[in-house]
């Protein structure tokens, strides 16, 4: 007997054509015209062909990825738009097409995001897709730093924003506001897919900067949900503005330590979750900070463990597989973990072990120093490993944060050399390039 063939899933929560979809400014995009928009670029997108989607405007990235869909494209989702990026993507996906609303790096050909026509407020349906239908193609940094692809069906995605959804407790017709690119898996799941699944309302705008974020949030109808970073986080809460009150805040690309997550809750008057995740198959658990170190994995995700591997598993909205974690895992069962760190961040010195980024939390909790950055160095002529850190930290002196670090880490740990730097060159998700990592070492105060 066949096995029976998972129904399709909507593209949007069509509950009602006139609901807001989407804001810019003061222009509200309702459900209706999302899809009529959607139609309309789909009709001359290639039909079948890969889709880079570079979109910076929020409502016009969701237009491209729902009429890549329909016409039976995949959007690619290239780590940035460098133009040895895109090179190195472009070639692997002959006859792909870049899609964008801005003029393109280096005059490479784009296909720009059109004037579409106008909505006749008449409510033609939502599409609906297979849920093994590629949707996009998201890429990591592979050994050779040559852009690797790791492909997510349509069921996949719906799978992860419906569940996610569930357990954060989102409030449908919420204006949804993030700080982190939509290219970005966390992004596109958390802003671009919980606005088409969830029945939030995506705001086109993209806020950086403290004062922008405020202005955005200020200017946008409750409820609220912000969508960001630790990063983001502590220089929203350091810079001295009055934080809007918000109904939801959702962190991820690094874990929060509690007090900056009790700050966070504290300041906006809301509860706060992260999400983890990863590239190859998306976010699969969360946790309220302020509870605990525990994480919980999503409705239909799991893990398991074979030997000193850890595999995340989903099988939920047709979506069925599996993939091997690259970080550190205690299980405490198949659906409740400790996040230990990643297996290339940990470090054993002397006998004792710790990780980088414990070691850089530790160094950020130190007062007066914003954001840290623990690197595995080199070894001595003894064969003991040592380690380099950099610290932004105005108006300290590397002497006197070396001296508050010492009560807060073993003395192996302590950095042969601490650097003092304006910024750390973080990129949109909060990361350090290796590129970014090896400038750090340029001027600055060291101790």
């Amino acid at each position: 007997m066949m096995a029976e063939m998972p129904a399709p899933l909507a593209l949007v929560r069509d509950d009602a054509a006139g609901r807001a979809f989407a804001r810019r400014g003061g222009e509200v995009f309702p459900v209706g015209r999302f899809l009529h928009d959607v139609a309309c670029l789909a009709a001359l997108l290639p039909p079948g062909r890969p889709v880079a989607n570079l979109c910076q405007d929020r409502y016009r990235f969701a237009v491209g990825f729902g009429a890549a869909l329909c016409a039976g494209g995949v959007t690619l989702l290239p780590p940035s738009d460098m133009p040895a990026v895109l090179d190195a993507v472009m070639a692997d996906y002959p006859g792909a097409v870049c899609l964008g609303d801005t003029p393109c790096r280096e005059g490479r050909a784009m296909f720009a995001y059109p004037a579409l026509p106008a909505w006749d407020g008449v409510w033609r349906g939502t599409p609906f897709f297979a849920s093994d239908q590629p949707a996009c193609v998201l890429f990591t940094s592979g050994s050779t730093g040559r852009p690797q692809p790791h492909v997510r069906s349509w069921g996949l995605l719906v799978a992860s924003a419906v569940s996610a959804g569930r357990e954060i407790g989102v409030v449908a017709g919420a204006s949804l506001v993030g700080t982190v690119p939509h290219q970005h898996s966390y992004g596109l799941e958390s802003l671009i897919m919980l606005a088409l699944q969830q029945g939030l309302v995506l705001v086109a705008d993209r806020p950086f900067y403290a004062h922008d974020i405020v202005a955005v949030l200020a200017a946008v109808p409750s409820p609220r949900m912000l969508v960001t970073t630790p990063v983001h986080l502590k220089l929203l809460l350091g810079d001295g503005q009055e934080l809007p009150a918000v109904d939801l805040l959702l962190s991820a690309t690094a874990p929060l330590d509690v007090a900056l997550a009790c700050a966070a809750e504290e300041g906006f008057a809301a509860p706060l979750h992260e999400i983890y995740g990863c590239s190859e198959i998306g976010q699969l658990a969360s946790r309220r900070s302020v509870h605990g170190e525990e994480w919980r994995c999503l409705d239909g995700f799991a893990m398991r463990q074979d030997g000193s591997a850890t595999w995340a598993c989903v099988s939920t909205f047709g979506a069925a597989c599996e993939t091997r974690l690259g970080d550190i895992i205690e299980l405490r069962d198949a659906r409740h973990f400790r996040l230990l760190g990643r297996s290339t961040d940990l470090v054993n010195i002397a006998g004792k072990r710790s990780s980088l980024s414990a070691l850089a939390a530790q160094l950020c909790a130190v007062d007066g120093v914003l954001d840290a950055v623990f690197v595995a160095a080199g070894e001595s002529e003894l064969g003991r490993q040592y380690l380099d850190a950099c610290a932004v930290a105005p108006g300290c002196d590397a002497p006197e944060v070396l001296r508050a670090l010492r009560l807060r880490v073993d003395p192996v740990f302590l950095p042969r050399r601490l650097r003092l730097v304006d910024a750390l060159g973080r990129n949109e998700v909060g990361k350090l390039t290796q590129a970014a990592l090896r400038q750090l070492w340029g001027e600055g105060q060291e101790g």
